[in-house]
C-alpha cells in the first residue's frame, strides 16, 4: 500500500449526507476497526488483525506494511467521508447562519451515532500516531472545527447569534457532538431523529440562538 495516497472523495447527492449503511471498509482496515475499538492500537498484534480478516500475517503485509499505516488508513478513510458529508450539508443548506449551523451539526451528531466506532478510534488513537502523520491527522480535524466556527461568528456578525464567546461555544458544540460517539447505541432510549432534534435545540443555546417559538 502506498500510505501517501489519499482516499477519493465520495459524492453525496441531495440530502444523501445524512443516509449510512453498513460501514464500507476494506478487509484489512475492518479487521483492525474492530481491534483497535476492543483492545487499543498498543494492546492489538498485527497477527490479530491478519486473523480478523482472513489473511496470513504476510498477506495482510501485501496490502499494509505495518500497523501504523493500518491506523494511517483507517483514520485517512474516517475523515475523509466525515468533512465530504459536512460539506454536502453545508452546501445543500439554507443561505441564513442558523440554517448552515442546523446542517453542519446534525451532519456531526449522525457520524458520530452510526460511525461510533471510527470516531471513538479517531479520537482515542491520536496519540498512537507517528509525527508527521499525526500533524496531518490533526489539520484535518482544525478543517472540520473551522467550518463550525465560521457558521458561529457569521451568526453572530448577523446578530443571530447572541454568544459572547462565539470561539469556545463552537468547540463546545463540536465536543458534545463527537462526545455522542461514546454512549449512543441504536437500543437506547433515544432514537436518531429525536437525538438529533434535541441536540440541535442544545447546540442553538449553546450559541444564544433562540426562535420566536422558544
Amino acid at each position: 500500500m502506498d500510505t501517501g495516497a489519499r482516499p477519493a472523495p465520495r459524492e453525496y447527492g441531495e440530502g444523501l449526507w445524512r443516509h449510512y449503511g453498513e460501514e464500507d471498509l476494506p478487509a484489512p482496515l475492518a479487521a483492525a476497526l474492530a481491534a483497535f475499538a476492543e483492545h487499543g492500537y498498543h494492546g492489538t498484534s498485527v497477527r490479530d488483525i491478519a486473523a480478523r480478516a482472513g489473511l496470513s500475517v504476510p498477506g495482510l503485509y501485501h496490502h499494509y506494511p505495518s500497523k501504523q499505516s493500518l491506523l494511517q488508513g483507517l483514520l485517512e478513510l474516517t475523515m475523509s467521508d466525515l468533512l465530504g458529508r459536512s460539506r454536502a450539508a453545508l452546501e445543500q443548506a439554507g443561505g441564513s447562519p442558523v440554517e448552515r449551523f442546523d446542517a453542519v451539526v446534525e451532519s456531526l451528531l449522525l457520524f458520530h451515532m452510526y460511525r461510533r466506532a471510527q470516531a471513538f478510534v479517531g479520537s482515542t488513537e491520536i496519540r498512537s500516531l507517528e509525527p508527521v502523520f499525526r500533524v496531518e491527522y490533526i489539520a484535518t480535524r482544525d478543517e472540520q472545527q473551522r467550518m463550525v466556527d465560521a457558521i458561529v461568528q457569521a451568526g453572530v456578525d448577523s446578530g443571530e447569534f447572541r454568544t459572547p464567546h462565539p470561539v469556545d461555544a463552537g468547540r463546545a458544540v463540536t465536543t458534545m457532538c463527537v462526545g455522542v460517539s461514546t454512549w449512543y447505541r441504536p437500543s437506547g432510549r433515544l432514537g436518531p431523529d429525536e437525538l438529533v432534534a434535541r441536540y440541535l435545540l442544545i447546540a442553538r443555546q449553546m450559541v444564544g440562538y433562540f426562535d420566536a417559538a422558544s
